[in-house]
């Protein structure tokens, strides 16, 4: 195997190992030592395996390392997320760009069903390794009747 660089969800850690998951591919890299990364993390890296057994990764350089904040919001969906919603059918998700960096995506869900939709958002590994493939490091969640949005932002 040769070296690999990625942008990696940092999933498990403690002081004397880690575990990367690679945010394109999902392929899942157990590192031998623990280069001061913590979990939900996002670390833009070159990864080598250790020889002679090659199981095991170690980090070669960290270009970037940030942290990602996935929280609840108060506020309801903006007029724009609801119009979004509004004009798709229940269970689709709607994807705007954000002006500058980030995405909005914008689901459509029975109302009884709104609680735990966002419920299920936040507490979804892959909303994190969405943040950090976009690169960035916080994440909304708004949700009012019907509708859950969630804003991917720098």
């Amino acid at each position: 195997m040769t070296e690999k660089t990625s942008t990696f969800l940092v999933t498990h850690a403690e002081d004397d190992s880690a575990v990367l998951k690679d945010v394109h591919d999902g392929q899942v890299h157990t590192l031998s030592t623990n280069p001061g990364v913590d979990v939900d993390q996002a670390v833009e890296a070159t990864v080598a395996p250790e020889p002679p057994m090659e199981v095991t990764w170690t980090v070669v350089e960290i270009d970037d390392q940030w942290s990602l904040d996935v929280e609840a919001s108060d506020e309801p969906p903006t007029a724009r997320e609801r119009e979004l919603a509004a004009d798709q059918a229940v269970g689709d998700v709607a994807r705007e760009e954000r002006a500058g960096t980030g995405e909005i995506h914008v689901l459509s869900v029975p109302p009884e069903d709104t609680d735990d939709a966002a419920a299920d958002v936040l507490d979804d590994e892959g909303t994190l390794s969405r943040a950090a493939r976009l690169g960035v490091a916080r994440v909304e969640v708004r949700s009012e009747d019907g509708v859950v949005s969630v804003r991917y932002m720098p």
